[in-house]
């Protein structure tokens, strides 16, 4: 089962996924506080740069992930774009690369044998 606390915390912990944290709290933040500029939604210039700007560096950060198409797609519809998705995007996606890290390393991986070159036998000459 998935523990949201738990998931939560392992991404808050995570020196390599704050700067994301960041620029997603930033990006849902300076949305909402300059409600006026952004309410258009994609008729907004600046709300289109914004966005833009904001997934081409959390892509940039985390790599790309399907969550990030969404939240693009979110913030471009007016009054949608209230909610912060760009926060959710990076929390789903820190949070299911954090689990299945997790997970990786609670269970070794088997690799196949692979022979060494000493110790092969020559092949014989007639």
């Amino acid at each position: 089962m998935f523990d949201l606390s738990r998931a939560l915390t392992n991404a808050l912990k995570s020196p390599e996924h704050r700067p994301a944290w960041f620029v997603a709290m930033a990006a849902d933040f300076i949305q909402l506080a300059a409600f006026p500029f952004f309410f258009p939604g994609a008729l907004s210039p600046a709300d289109a740069v914004l966005d833009v700007v904001v997934g081409a560096v959390l892509t940039k950060l985390l790599g790309w992930h399907w969550a990030f198409l969404p939240s693009f797609v979110a913030e471009l519809v007016p009054g949608l774009d209230l909610f912060p998705s760009w926060t959710a995007a990076v929390f789903y996606v820190t949070a299911v690369r954090g689990g299945s890290s997790q997970a990786d390393s609670a269970h070794p991986q088997i690799l196949p044998a692979v022979p060494n070159a000493s110790d092969r036998t020559p092949a014989r000459r007639r």
